[in-house]
């Protein structure tokens, strides 16, 4: 099964083209609902994360992701320590999914694809791109995320040009909804002819 790996920088539209080719029957795994999975009270992950950054970060039982959020995108070295027990936990959950899937292809939408060095865990990389300052625009009306903590969370992945280097195919996303189907439609042809071949 041909696997595509579908990342982009934070507000390029990753989940609105997961679900597009999820609409044509497509096998979506994404690892940011994986990583959800994994901290619900009672999974390992949660366990693991509570062990190395104190019951401070729990309420009512839950993970506080917002707190999380604010302490590793102000510590790199506790945003090192978070990646390293979930990312090796959401490559092994997304492996044992894989295994139970019977598709031409499948899309394996990863936000950290490229910063988790893990481009071998994917045939070819479809990277969402549009340009920083729309990402702005969507991050704050989507979130309501101040500017600076916005451009904080962008300054952490790789940049736009290192994304648009690693991509084998680009879908651009600054258009009209019509013309974002219209791409997934055409690479929806390419990617089962080419598992076919």
């Amino acid at each position: 099964m041909l696997k595509i790996g579908l990342t982009g920088g934070l507000g390029c539209g990753k989940t609105t083209v997961a679900n597009l080719f999820a609409a044509k029957g497509v096998p979506v795994l994404d690892a940011d609902q994986i990583a959800r999975e994994l901290v619900e009270p009672g999974q390992p992950a949660l366990a693991a994360i509570v062990r190395e950054f104190g019951e401070e970060f729990l309420e009512a039982g839950q993970l506080n992701r917002v707190r999380l959020r604010e302490v590793v995108f102000q510590c790199p070295e506790r945003k090192r320590q978070l990646e390293s027990i979930l990312h090796p936990m959401v490559f092994d959950a997304m492996q044992r999914q894989l295994a139970t899937l019977r598709s031409d292809y499948c899309i394996l939408c990863i936000p950290l694809l490229l910063e988790t060095k893990q481009q071998a865990f994917v045939d070819r990389i479809l990277v969402v791109d549009c340009p920083v300052e729309l990402q702005y625009e969507r991050v704050k009306n989507r979130d309501g995320l101040e500017m600076t903590e916005i451009g904080r969370i962008i300054q952490s992945q790789v940049s736009r040009q290192e994304r648009l280097a690693a991509a084998t195919e680009v879908i651009e996303n600054s258009g009209h909804m019509e013309q974002l189907v219209e791409q997934v439609e055409k690479l929806h042809r390419m990617y089962r002819t080419l598992a076919r071949n």
